[in-house]
């Protein structure tokens, strides 16, 4: 069988990434210019700026994949790019991009979901065995998403508000921590104590997520402390924050996976690199008997790899879209 080779482009928020991946794993090179120390001056994402560093950058990416593929245009089979959802000024450059491509070397153009990209990059490590449920957690995104099979998605809850990495940053900023603040929250988590009383989000029978409460809680006990006269010992409000975080993220998982009889679970986003929501993901798996499978690390942020692998088995379903294709800022997965 012949092989199939997939250029990919992933520009929806502050990363340029362009990658070539072979027949849905194999990543034959993946390039990542991220813009983060330039957002970190204005303690977030900058839409405008992104936009303008992702023009500055995009050509000299697509030319450093290639070369460390060691391929030309003539070796691509199909060209995948995101087009939502996500910052719609990012989306735009790397859409034009591939579609410029797309028209000049009459390949082509495939259009991919991010959330099919960040659950896709689990099948970098491993063949995705089906049917599975897969909890996307990232800056923008928090649901959970049933597959019977390849490209069949159910998504089955979302977040009624907050995404659980936006909660994480906005609870770094109330305990004065620098942009990115999630990996930091983390961080102090694990050696803070959980001695703060937060309430558990949106503990209900359904699969949804809401973390707007939560946030709201640890901003109203820090304002109530500090009127008193308290000082706020950071690394225990961390842990007590995340522990809840990790609370409802694995009760309501493990009972979708029972509702749905399945035994395999896959977590994607760039919330998945969090250190305690993989330890505690790995101990409720082992006791459940679960087979679960997070990314590599350097998978979980946006990257094109995702999106090649996506865009394989996109491709293969005959998955086209014409030059007329427009990036979107929101767009329901299916």
């Amino acid at each position: 069988m012949k092989d199939v080779c997939i250029l990919a482009f992933e520009s929806s928020c502050d990363e340029t990434s362009v990658a070539i991946i072979r027949n849905g794993h194999d990543v034959i090179s993946n390039v990542v210019l991220t813009q983060m120390d330039t957002h970190a001056n204005y303690g977030g994402v900058v839409p405008e700026i992104a936009s303008r560093m992702h023009i500055e950058n995009i050509t000299m990416v697509i030319e450093e994949a290639l070369t460390k593929a060691g391929l030309d245009m003539e070796d691509i089979d199909a060209i995948a790019v995101t087009y939502g959802p996500g910052l719609i000024g990012s989306l735009l450059i790397g859409l034009q991009a591939a579609k410029t491509l797309a028209y000049i070397y009459d390949k082509p153009l495939v259009p991919v979901h991010h959330i099919a990209g960040h659950i896709y990059a689990n099948n970098l490590e491993k063949p995705m065995e089906f049917p599975l449920m897969a909890l996307v957690i990232s800056g923008g995104h928090t649901e959970l998403v049933y597959m019977k099979e390849d490209y069949d998605f159910k998504v089955v809850g979302s977040t009624l508000d907050d995404a659980v990495g936006e909660a994480y940053d906005k609870v770094a900023r109330v305990l004065d921590l620098p942009y990115p603040g999630g990996p930091k929250v983390d961080k102090l988590a694990h050696i803070g104590q959980d001695t703060y009383k937060l309430p558990l989000p949106l503990d209900d029978d359904t699969y949804n997520f809401s973390f707007s409460g939560l946030k709201s809680a640890v901003i109203n006990l820090k304002h109530n402390e500090a009127q008193k006269g308290n000082e706020i010992v950071k690394e225990n409000l961390a842990c007590s924050f995340q522990n809840k975080v990790i609370e409802i993220l694995t009760k309501k998982t493990i009972k979708a996976l029972k509702e749905y009889n399945c035994d395999n679970l896959i977590i994607a986003g760039g919330v998945s690199a969090n250190a305690g929501i993989r330890d505690e993901f790995k101990k409720i798996c082992a006791l459940n008997k679960i087979n679960l499978t997070i990314p590599n690390l350097k998978y979980c942020t946006d990257n094109a790899a995702m999106i090649g692998a996506a865009g394989y088995y996109a491709y293969k379903l005959g998955r086209r879209a014409d030059l007329n294709l427009n990036s979107k800022a929101n767009d329901k997965l299916n």
